[in-house]
């Protein structure tokens, strides 16, 4: 049968790039390309320097899997060091590489060691894909990812980034493009990687706000009456994107059916009424060239929530909670039922699931899984911002041609946009990490003495 990959040629290297198959041009890519180094460094966590208490077999224990031509997937594959690395993805040319655990011992010796074959850590790490959205964007849905639901994946990742660093006090944490339609996010701090399984269903669950469906709406835990403040402190970064960027983009609020669907958040017939009143008066009053319809109507959808509000809390006796309480929910309701982040939970669960490595190519795409900054996302184009590989080749050709014959140069990459990706990685994950990684080993050292297995003067 023939190869149908390379007859689909994509031509994303601009004018001057290269007209080839994404398989095709894997190789080349690998090759120039790839950050192994980068890669290996991150992934060591300083026990490839010299230090005393280095553990020279840590990397050797981490499984990483192949996918290769045909969906074959080769898992428990392990390398000494970076250079044996290299050298399996040249060789072996795989469409995808998914990183694991550090297990007790080469997973490649498994088989020796039986029940006592156990994974020993890994990084906490998270998923969240826009086909979970599907119920709630417009512009699209399956694959599709353009700039109108883009906003969903940047809240997220501020919202997950905040609520990581301030409630659980990791630090040193990696967001990635997956290449299609999400994101992934690798939590590496020394704390994350050391936690069982229940620990990190636990984290997981604590930002898993988002519930499923039910009655044709999406259930969220907003209980009692006020929020926790990181509740609280989500809340207010979507409110702000919910009215500046969701709204408008996804256009929820326009007649069709996302605009019935949104309705049925309203706990009162006789509140859903008086909205409806409230969008007509504002249609005939409203200068259209102002404001969009979707926030004219959202801003009548919260008066007419607050007068009823106002008007319940006047009653006199006891307040009725019951009546009260879902009124006041209501709002933020209906911001976190469209735009919570949406995790796939069984990714976050399991010391041992694999999760793509960054730098990969998307085999459909063409697209890099290239790092992001969380404090530059909502500027991130996933369309026309990131890498391809067709592209990457087109600029390493173009390189080499203005040194006009000059030595080759191993860093060609350096002449690339490969070369922004991986400033972000390094700003964003191993400058951190660098110092984290020499704490770590120090302490190690500072056990070691005080256990005299070690005679060190600090």
């Amino acid at each position: 049968m023939a190869d149908t990959s390379k007859k689909q040629r994509l031509d994303q290297g601009g004018t001057d790039g290269p007209r080839i198959s994404v398989q095709e041009a894997m190789p080349t890519y690998y090759a120039k390309l790839f950050p192994t180094q980068h890669m290996v460094k991150w992934l060591s966590y300083g026990n490839d320097s010299k230090h005393a208490q280095a553990d020279s077999h840590f990397f050797n224990r981490r499984e990483f899997c192949f996918t290769l031509q045909g969906d074959i997937f080769v898992r428990y594959q392990a390398f000494k060091d970076g250079a044996a690395l290299q050298e399996a993805i040249l060789r072996r040319c795989p469409d995808k590489i998914d990183i694991g655990p550090v297990y007790s011992a080469n997973p490649m010796d498994r088989h020796k060691f039986g029940v006592a074959f156990h994974p020993e850590e890994r990084e906490l790490v998270f998923d969240i894909d826009l086909t979970d959205y599907d119920d709630v964007r417009t512009c699209g849905s399956g694959g599709h990812i353009c700039g109108k639901c883009w906003p969903l994946m940047s809240v997220a990742v501020k919202i997950i980034d905040k609520g990581l660093r301030d409630e659980f006090g990791f630090k040193h944490i990696l967001w990635v493009y997956s290449g299609r339609r999400g994101i992934h996010c690798w939590v590496c701090d020394p704390s994350a990687r050391q936690l069982s399984d229940e620990q990190r269903s636990a984290v997981a669950s604590w930002f898993a706000m988002y519930k499923g469906h039910e009655e044709g709406k999406a259930r969220v835990a907003l209980l009692g009456g006020n929020m926790h403040p990181a509740v609280e402190r989500a809340a207010g970064i979507l409110r702000s994107a919910w009215v500046q960027t969701l709204l408008p983009a996804q256009q929820l609020l326009e007649d069709g059916p996302q605009c019935e669907a949104l309705l049925r958040y309203l706990p009162e017939e006789g509140l859903v009424e008086t909205v409806r009143k409230k969008w007509t008066e504002a249609s005939r009053s409203r200068n259209a060239g102002n404001m969009d319809v979707n926030v004219v109507r959202w801003r009548a959808l919260e008066e007419a929530v607050n007068e009823r509000v106002r008007e319940e809390r006047s009653k006199k006796g006891v307040v009725n909670f019951k009546v009260l309480g879902p009124l006041e929910r209501c709002v933020d309701e209906i911001i976190m039922a469209h735009a919570y982040p949406r995790l796939d939970m069984e990714v976050s669960k399991k010391m041992n699931h694999l999760l793509k490595a960054p730098f990969c190519v998307h085999p459909k795409t063409g697209k890099v899984c290239v790092p992001l900054d969380p404090n530059t996302v909502d500027d991130f184009d996933p369309v026309d911002g990131v890498p391809t590989v067709t592209s990457l080749l087109g600029e390493l050709a173009a390189a080499k041609e203005a040194a006009e014959g000059g030595k080759p140069n191993p860093e060609a990459w350096r002449d690339t946009a490969m070369a922004d990706a991986v400033s972000v990685f390094e700003a964003c994950l191993l400058d951190g990490l660098a110092a984290s990684n020499k704490e770590e080993l120090t302490s190690r050292t500072r056990v070691a003495v005080a256990m005299g297995q070690m005679n060190v003067d600090f």
